[in-house]
């Protein structure tokens, strides 16, 4: 059945943590990594759907770490900008070796390698069904690439947020830490700010929150999640503005 269900949603931002692509290295790009998670973003794409990716750089440098280090803060923030240019320049290139259309966008102007991201430009790369890659962040120093996601779902009007991570969803507590942490399938945006889940940073709550667009964390370690994300399987744990579904979620902390 799986095999032949349509999307349930047409246009969908996907966000990937820098670190999802070191595989097993400490830092850095993992070759294979990086070919299996092509693998699947072709084969989503493939499916018709409309999508934008958001990268982090947290593998190559994270601006927060290098505050701690006596980087100046804004420095640090823009070396981590750059840093997830690199990442998507990676992803560019294992996709399209695999023959899907792409575009880097940069909020940070830099034409010699990417378009900059101008918002109707985008869009048109996605109704042409080109992947849109978009880099640097907001180009701006203190916001996340969590925000800069929540951003440009926003301007792009994606119909959902998915987020690929390490766990399998949200959890009323760190599961590596506490053996007690239940997973929560589904909460409120009101909710993950005021119990602090660790979902995705304030500001890009309140990004999606506005723009009522829900988000959708899922693992990424199991090959094939995000077309089950994709066909609505239920893997992962979704937050929205809907009150209603708040009340099966289970106990929060």
């Amino acid at each position: 059945m799986a095999e032949t269900a349509a999307p349930r949603y047409g246009r969908v931002l996907l966000k990937l943590s820098g670190e999802a692509l070191m595989g097993d290295r400490k830092y850095g790009i993992d070759p294979e990594t990086l070919a299996r998670i092509a693998d699947e973003i072709a084969e989503v794409r493939s499916t018709g759907v409309e999508l934008a990716i958001v990268i982090g750089g947290g593998n190559i440098f994270r601006g927060v770490s290098g505050a701690t280090e006596g980087i100046d803060r804004v420095a640090g923030d823009n070396m981590g900008m750059l840093a997830t240019v690199i990442n998507s320049l990676a992803l560019q290139d294992a996709l399209e070796r695999r023959g899907a259309h792409t575009r880097v966008t940069t909020a940070i102007p830099m034409q010699a390698v990417a378009e900059p991201f101008i918002r109707r430009r985008a869009v048109r790369h996605l109704e042409k069904k080109r992947i849109v890659i978009c880099a640097a962040g907001t180009g701006n120093p203190f916001f996340t690439t969590d925000s800069a996601a929540a951003l440009r779902a926003s301007e792009l009007k994606c119909e959902i947020i998915f987020k690929a991570t390490k766990v399998d969803g949200i959890y009323t507590a760190d599961p590596q830490k506490d053996p007690t942490a239940e997973r929560i399938e589904h909460t409120t945006y009101q909710r993950v700010l005021a119990d602090r889940l660790q979902v995705m940073d304030a500001t890009a709550i309140d990004l999606a929150r506005g723009s009522s667009i829900p988000i959708y964390i899922f693992s990424l370690r199991e090959r094939g999640n995000i077309r089950r994300a994709l066909l609505g399987e239920p893997i992962g744990s979704m937050v929205s503005d809907d009150v209603l579904d708040e009340h099966s979620t289970g106990g929060a902390a």
